[in-house]
This record gives C-alpha cells, sequence and structure tokens, in this order.
C-alpha cells in the first residue's frame, strides 16, 4: 500500500529534480492542475493513471521508487540535467521541435482540378424562388426575395 504523506514528498522531489512547479508538472505529465495540489496535500491518493503518467514522462523515475520510496532517484542510467537549466522550458523547446519536425514530414497532396464538374445553368429566366440556409444545431433561415 502507498504511504501518501511519502508518496508527495517523492512526488515533491521529483519536481525539485527537474525544476518544475505544480503547474508545469501537471502539462508535462498531461493531468490537471489540481490533482497535484490535492496528492501533495494528501487529500487524494495517486491513480495508477497518475503515477504510469509520470514514468511515461520520466523515464529516469522509477517506479518502484516512486511508490515504494524503495530504489534509487534519478536512475543510475538516468542523464542529469545540468543545473540552472529551466527543465520547463527544455520541454517546452523538445515539443516544439518535434513538432516542427513532424510538420516537415508530412506531405500534403495538391487537389486536382475536378473532372467532372457540373454545368452551371445560366439560364437568363430563371429567378430565385428562395435562399434557405441550414445551420449545424439543426435550425435554418428562409429567405424570400
Amino acid at each position: 500500500m502507498v504511504n501518501s504523506d511519502q508518496f508527495s514528498k517523492r512526488l515533491q522531489k521529483v519536481m525539485d529534480e527537474y525544476d518544475l512547479n505544480a503547474t508545469s508538472f501537471a502539462d508535462a505529465i498531461d493531468v490537471g492542475r489540481s490533482s497535484i495540489s490535492h496528492i501533495i496535500s494528501g487529500r487524494n491518493k495517486p491513480s495508477l493513471e497518475f503515477v504510469m503518467k509520470i514514468i511515461a514522462a520520466f523515464p529516469e523515475v522509477e517506479l518502484y521508487w516512486l511508490l515504494n520510496g524503495k530504489g534509487s532517484f534519478p536512475k543510475k542510467s538516468a542523464v542529469n540535467i545540468p543545473p540552472g537549466k529551466n527543465s520547463a522550458n527544455q520541454l517546452e523547446a523538445n515539443f516544439e521541435e518535434q513538432k516542427e519536425s513532424e510538420q516537415k514530414e508530412t506531405k500534403y497532396q495538391t487537389p486536382q482540378e475536378y473532372q467532372n464538374q457540373p454545368e452551371l445553368r445560366t439560364d437568363s429566366n430563371s429567378e430565385i424562388e428562395r435562399i434557405v440556409i441550414f445551420y449545424k444545431d439543426g435550425t435554418f433561415k428562409n429567405f424570400l426575395p
């Protein structure tokens, strides 16, 4: 069973290690900002999903250490972040770089001209009877000339 008080101390240690405040940490692991403060204050216990998001976002965090305090943090093979470097900015920069590389890799095809375009009737004898505009919410407006 996870001791909530000890878990919150380990969570705080992870945040301190990466120089993240509660807001930045919540954004990094994609959880609600209030979740962090509720867990740190002891109001809520961490869910499995919450713990797994931490492990996924920060592979240097050992699961067993996070849950039970046994083991080490960061992992022995983890790459240390140089002190003084703002980790939140680094995470954001990495995200932007990944986003830009994905955009470069995406290739769009130019639409080809429609070959079967319907002919427009340009009868000068035709008159507009009415114009109806349909909205996505199911309503419509009817205009009569």
